[in-house]
């Protein structure tokens, strides 16, 4: 494979466009009812082997009683469960009973300041000083510990009732966190921790960004007990939503941006429009032992420089030798959030796509090698569970339907990094995909509800679980695919009686939570 510069532009726009503006921005259109029901319209048979659920997570509503919001990244947060259970299927969402959405749905408007732009009616004058921040629990969801939590970056969880998704409250982890404590929203689950005598734990992160920025470190066991907690410095300001694990390492990248607060001080921008890409600089990668041992036993943490480039999501990483080989998507840029701007008019031609590289760190020389593996845009990586920290061969992701350019997500992409084979299942031309969950196939790749580092058959023998926006009905479906061969069509269609607006993430657990 070829290395490459990152794509710093975008790409030759193609004459003929496999989507339509009318209809992507279609999915963007809140869903404010909750539903609970057994999904009977449906294409094709659901594998019964097929067990458990399928937790979502993603901004709900884009508009508090008509007041449109500035980013979908905004939203108040939606959890829908489909559950699978003896070749059916149960839908059910609702929404967080966030403090701030409690709130604004009794006031009937918008109460408190996005991250990302939104802004209280009145102009600078009725924002400025107001540094409130709603808990959306929007981005993320996971089974872990006998609790389900929505999770954000920016705050503690939310813990929901896996059967019903009511929801309990806030969740500080035991006094792990203390009020307004951050907890990011891309946890991994190691499948066999070296430091537990390989027993499963839980890895996540939190970020206090300043002039310098501390990371801190938690593992959990799979009660969800604090096992270990540790804290690192990094020069300058960090703005980390994802990071990746092997056995040994907590790898970060450091995404070269600085942040100007006076805009968000004086009522102007949300936080995330402060936020400025510097070229010029470099990506820092930060290396944290995952060990915590005596200070003659420690291993230092490391710091690695690559070329400009920003990273939303990485999709695994694992150690090589004296080489850590990270695989991440990729833009050559800070995707902007401009004030005053309407995110459902997105110029795609204007913009970079991301694309999947692999960074290849030597401990030793503590140089960066890097090549593209996937020029396609593409977003949403994900590899299978019992791959997480170790080497993998193949990556799933949300990809666009054409070659070249920037555009939405419309199409499910599989890559295999050792032979370079892809295979694509596209939904386009008004089918729109979300992030591909892969469920192994074999109930043995789970021991007690939670993965394992044993496969269980080949590496790809398994389901890819994906929401789909079909713009044509303006309903959503559930869509089963093989992913031993995505060429082929569906294992199942799950056509739902309504629409979900665009989500972020999601996990599987094999406990299948129903409640009738």
């Amino acid at each position: 494979m070829q290395s490459f510069q990152l794509n710093e532009r975008a790409s030759t726009v193609p004459t003929v466009l496999s989507y339509t503006r009318e209809d992507w921005q279609k999915g963007y259109n809140s869903l404010k009812e909750e539903f609970d029901y057994w999904i009977e319209d449906i294409e094709g048979e659901i594998p019964p082997e097929l067990h458990g659920t399928l937790f979502r997570n993603g901004p709900g509503l884009l508009d508090i009683n008509g007041q449109m919001i500035h980013h979908p990244f905004d939203g108040d947060g939606m959890i829908c469960a489909i559950t699978f259970d003896s070749g059916r299927a149960h839908f059910r969402n609702r929404f967080v009973r966030s403090e701030g959405y409690l709130a604004e749905q009794a006031a009937g408007r918008i109460l408190y300041r996005g991250v990302f732009g939104t802004q209280k009616p009145g102009g600078w004058l009725a924002n400025a000083f107001d540094f409130r921040l709603k808990n959306i629990a929007n981005t993320n969801i996971l089974y872990w510990g006998d609790k389900l939590l929505a999770l954000w970056e920016a705050a503690e969880p939310h813990r929901l009732d896996p059967a019903t998704l009511e929801t309990i409250g806030l969740d500080r982890l035991d006094g792990v966190l203390k009020p307004g404590d951050a907890f990011a929203a891309h946890p991994w689950i190691d499948p066999a921790c070296n430091q537990d005598d390989g027993a499963p734990c839980l890895v996540n992160f939190s970020i206090k960004p300043g002039l310098s920025s501390t990371i801190t470190l938690f593992e959990f066991n799979p009660a969800g007990k604090l096992l270990r907690k540790h804290a690192h410095s990094v020069p300058g300001f960090a703005f980390i939503h994802d990071f990746v694990i092997t056995p040994d390492y907590a790898i970060f990248f450091q995404n070269p941006v600085s942040f100007n607060p006076l805009p968000f001080l004086f009522g102007k921008s949300g936080p995330g429009e402060c936020i400025t890409f510097n070229p010029e600089k470099p990506t820092r990668i930060a290396v944290i032992p995952r060990a915590v041992g005596s200070k003659k036993d420690k291993k230092p943490d490391l710091a690695f420089e690559t070329h400009a480039g920003f990273v939303f999501h990485h999709a695994n990483a694992f150690q090589d030798g004296d080489e850590i080989v990270i695989d991440s998507v990729c833009y050559g840029s800070l995707p902007s959030v401009e004030a005053g701007a309407d995110f459902r008019e997105t110029a795609f031609e204007r913009l970079a796509p991301g694309q999947l590289w692999r960074f290849r760190l030597n401990l030793t020389t503590q140089q960066v090698q890097r090549e593209l593996l996937e020029s396609q845009c593409c977003e949403f990586p994900y590899v299978h569970p019992a791959k997480a920290g170790r080497s993998h061969r193949y990556i799933y992701m949300g990809a666009a339907d054409m070659a070249e350019g920037n555009a939405p997500l419309q199409a499910i992409l599989k890559v295999d990094v050792e032979s370079g084979e892809r295979q694509l299942w596209s939904a386009a031309p008004q089918g729109y995909v979300s992030e591909p969950i892969f469920v192994p196939r074999s109930s043995a790749a789970f021991k007690d509800g939670l993965p394992t580092d044993t496969l269980v058959g080949a590496e790809d023998d398994g389901w890819l679980l994906t929401l789909v926006y079909n713009a044509a009905h303006e309903r959503s479906e559930v869509v089963i695919l093989d992913a031993r061969n995505l060429h082929q069509q569906p294992v199942a269609r799950l056509r739902l009686k309504h629409h979900v607006p665009y989500g972020l993430h999601g996990s599987f657990t094999p406990h299948c939570f129903i409640n009738e």
